[in-house]
């Protein structure tokens, strides 16, 4: 029976990827994913593993028949390639600013600019996203928290303004920068509480 749970490191999802590819049949045009996500992180060695691999482009039958093929033969949870992120892509993604990860016949993987991770990333502001923020924010590229601040508001233009933002991201700054000088990443709760006084991030929308 499929664990659901079961962690994905990186070298998992690079061969489960290339088992899917040679998993579609071999007439038919390129099919493409775009990866983001736990999953594109645990690619770049950013964290250790992940449950699911995401992608904000959605999935064709065909992907979805190759992956289920996949799923049985190693015992994975159904739904371990997905792409319920789809709805949440942020307006600046473009494939043309992604990486190419896998290059098949039949399979293209494209991982998402880093950036575009961090604000949607951001933009869940989940309690389980905060070390992937810190994990990501060296790599962004954000000049300030100002400036992610603006791009995440150009990223999902219908998002209400929160007060705590910036400091918020201020705080994952920070946090960034304690672990690139440690080696480790400090803790979430400690750091955010102390500092603004409360258990977590006011932009915290449940996903």
């Amino acid at each position: 029976m499929a664990d659901p749970a079961r962690p994905l490191s990186a070298a998992q999802i690079r061969g489960y990827l290339a088992e899917v590819a040679d998993a579609l049949p071999r007439d038919g045009p390129q099919l493409s994913i775009v990866m983001v996500g736990g999953s594109l992180l645990a690619w770049h060695g950013l964290r250790r593993t992940t449950v699911d691999v995401d992608s904000v482009r959605r999935l064709t039958g065909e992907l979805r028949e190759a992956a289920a093929t996949v799923a049985r033969r190693h015992d994975l949870d159904p739904h371990w390639l997905n792409d319920k992120a789809a709805g949440f892509a942020p307006a600046g993604l473009r494939d043309q600013d992604a990486a190419v990860l896998l290059d098949r016949p039949r399979l293209r993987v494209l991982g998402a600019p880093l950036d575009q991770v961090f604000l949607m990333k951001l933009f869940a502001a989940r309690s389980r996203d905060v070390a992937d923020l810190v994990a990501l924010w060296p790599h962004a590229g954000f000049g300030s928290p100002d400036h992610a601040a603006r791009r995440l508001h150009e990223a999902y233009p219908h998002l209400e303004r929160d007060p705590h933002l910036v400091d918020f991201i201020g705080s994952i700054a920070k946090q960034a920068g304690a672990a690139h000088g440690t080696g480790r990443q400090s803790s979430f709760e400690t750091t955010f509480g102390n500092e603004l006084g409360r258990d977590g991030p006011s932009i915290d929308r449940g996903r």
